[in-house]
């Protein structure tokens, strides 16, 4: 093994204990004492990546740089640890599955007999290696929980780990205390029996990590620790916080930091973090000055449950604008399937700002351009994203130029007028996801028009590179099927929307708006600015969305 230092991080009891943020929130720390540090991912679902799969299911896809869509968890480490993430950093069985059978079926093997163990731990390990060269010290989240079939792999690659190496090797283990209301005492014995899985599993944690929704006093610590064969000073408390990004200072209280440092053999060098606790200052201020923005999408809820993992990094970006401008935020998620049945007004009328996120399929899609229509005509603040962008074009098409059976061809087969349409696969611009799907993935170029909104605002937080005929070269991620069809492009421009961005061989519409004499702020584009954001750098369209809506809130 080579000198970088391995941290795995592991969950039991229930899903959503927050292994994400702990391995984060620890990598921050261990960042902070110039260590570099990175960090994997590794799922136990056959999916090759989370693109797939329903955001309902498994929350909002992370989308990287390089064009990976993986776990939100993927989006958590970018922005603690201010690290860009992609292919290396993430790993699911159904990658593993697929090189291993593709090697044997190159003969990759030697003819030999390819065995589940040790071949499929092997592969896991092999894929974490090649995450963590160069680095000091690389996290490794083990998806889903101890226990489960599906995880024996990624468990028996820990203990494999583990095993030859255990002075480079910490085993971090989260595991569930609640605290019945009707009893009003944590309860233990989910610990306990999440550690006896993982000691199945021939792995005894370092470190416990107590997830609780309230702090768990000393008795309860002393009977975790004589029942888990674990040190008292190994218990780590994660009682539930205001904010995520407060589990940093809570773990340096407990010098977490610095006990893995010390297990691992590396030096507890000096600890600069005063940029971390400023933010988180920032963060936990109360702001009387608050707006209510409404996200009208449909994957909003399933059965009586609402869901806004579903738009993880979009409700993260509208954060990151909060914090930056003291303007406060609330979400108000709705299912634009209600719109369709009731009407936007209903739903809408009370609202800031409307954006419609990213979508697939027809589902919902008249209550979506129901909204934009209803930001539109009553002059609030929008901002479409990806499907938001196509559907504000279409609503454009329907309702000013009188187009009235606009659609996207994803939508309506039949229509005659294809706003949006699918174009030809060519590999400069898309990759194939499957038989007959293909994609726009990852971060491209984009020339934004000079004298527009989106160029104003790109200009005014210094991003991009300012070209010879004035324009700006910026780059955003994109993750989408379907395209704007230029065939409609003079037609639109006729009636006041604005191309604002383009790629560089003017092929692809990026961005449109509205002139400011149509509409104070309405601003949607084909890319996912959401992905780019970060607590301590806010993407601007987010920054001046949120300005908009608080004007929009004052002047009405």
């Amino acid at each position: 093994m080579s000198s970088t230092k391995y941290i795995f991080i592991s969950g039991g009891v229930i899903s959503g204990l927050g292994k994400g943020v702990t391995s984060a929130s620890l990598g921050v720390l261990l960042k902070s004492r110039s260590y570099t540090v990175t960090a994997i991912k590794c799922e136990s679902y056959l999916n090759i990546d989370s693109g797939t799969i329903n955001p309902i299911e498994h929350g909002d896809p992370f989308l990287c740089n390089d064009g990976l869509e993986a776990d939100m968890d993927l989006g958590t480490y970018e922005r603690f640890l201010d690290i860009p993430v992609g292919k290396k950093n993430f790993l699911t069985m159904g990658m593993v599955y697929k090189n291993v059978i593709e090697r044997e079926r190159s003969m990759g093997y030697g003819g030999k007999t390819v065995d589940a163990i040790p071949t499929i731990p092997n592969e896991i390990i092999d894929n974490i290696k090649k995450a963590g060269a160069g680095f000091d010290i690389c996290l490794v989240e083990l998806g889903g929980t101890a226990g489960e079939y599906q995880n024996v792999f990624n468990y028996e690659a820990a203990r494999i780990m583990k095993l030859n190496n255990p002075n480079d090797v910490v085993h971090v283990h989260i595991t569930y205390v609640p605290v019945p209301e009707h009893l009003g005492e944590p309860k233990t014995k989910p610990t306990q029996l999440s550690l006896r899985f993982l000691n199945m599993a021939g792995i005894q944690p370092d470190f416990l990590v107590l997830r609780s929704n309230q702090p768990i006093d000393s008795l309860r610590k002393d009977k975790v620790a004589v029942q888990c064969n674990m040190s008292k000073e190994r218990l780590i408390m994660n009682a539930d916080l205001k904010s995520i990004y407060e589990l940093p200072i809570k773990f340096e209280e407990q010098e977490f930091d610095k006990k893995v440092l010390k297990t691992i053999g590396l030096k507890v060098q000096p600890l600069k973090f005063d940029k971390w606790k400023s933010l988180v200052s920032t963060v936990t201020k109360l702001r009387k000055n608050r707006v209510q923005i409404a996200i009208a999408g449909k994957y909003i809820a399933t059965g009586d449950y609402q869901l806004p993992d579903a738009y993880n990094s979009l409700t993260h970006a509208l954060k990151h604008a909060s914090w930056a401008t003291q303007i406060g935020v609330d979400f108000k998620f709705i299912n634009t399937e209600n719109i369709e049945k009731e009407g936007a007004k209903k739903y809408l009328k009370d609202v800031d700002g409307i954006i419609v996120p990213i979508g697939w399929g027809s589902r919902g899609v008249e209550g979506k351009i129901a909204a934009i229509e209803y930001a539109r005509k009553n002059k609030i603040p929008y901002l479409g994203l990806c499907f938001g962008m196509q559907l504000a074009c279409v609503e454009f098409a329907r309702n000013i130029v009188k187009y009235k059976d606009a659609n996207s061809e994803e939508v309506d087969i039949n229509s005659e007028h294809h706003i949006i349409h699918s174009i030809p696969f060519d590999p400069k611009y898309q990759v194939i996801k499957g038989e007959g799907t293909s994609m726009r993935l990852g971060a491209f170029d984009c020339i934004i028009k000079k004298g527009t909104l989106a160029y104003d605002i790109y200009t005014k937080y210094k991003i991009g590179k300012k070209l010879k005929d004035g324009s700006l070269l910026v780059s955003e991620r994109h993750r989408h099927r379907y395209e704007f069809n230029n065939a409609f492009r003079k037609d639109l421009e006729k009636y006041g929307m604005t191309f604002s961005g383009t790629s560089p061989d003017d092929f692809f519409v990026e961005v449109i708006e509205l002139p400011k004499k149509q509409h104070p702020f309405f601003l949607a584009t084909q890319a996912h600015p959401e992905y780019k954001s970060s607590p301590l750098n806010p993407h601007p369209f987010f920054l001046e969305f949120v300005k908009a809506s608080e004007k929009f809130k004052r002047l009405r």
